[in-house]
């Protein structure tokens, strides 16, 4: 289960980090401003469940 979270957190920042170049060459588009929250949201929430897990399976 782990693994597949980190391998949809490591597609979610990919593509933020995609987006945020696109959104360099195109002045303040409304669109692109809401897909980048929306992932920069999912790729947060995706990495403090890793985060915890990490430190759950440390403790135990």
């Amino acid at each position: 289960m782990l693994l597949l979270i980190a391998i949809v957190s490591i597609v979610i920042w990919s593509t933020l980090s995609r987006e945020l170049v696109k959104s360099s060459e195109v002045k303040n588009n409304q669109k692109n401003r809401r897909k980048v929250i929306t992932l920069m949201s999912a790729g947060t929430l995706s990495t403090i469940i890793l985060t915890i897990s990490l430190f759950q399976n440390l403790q135990s």
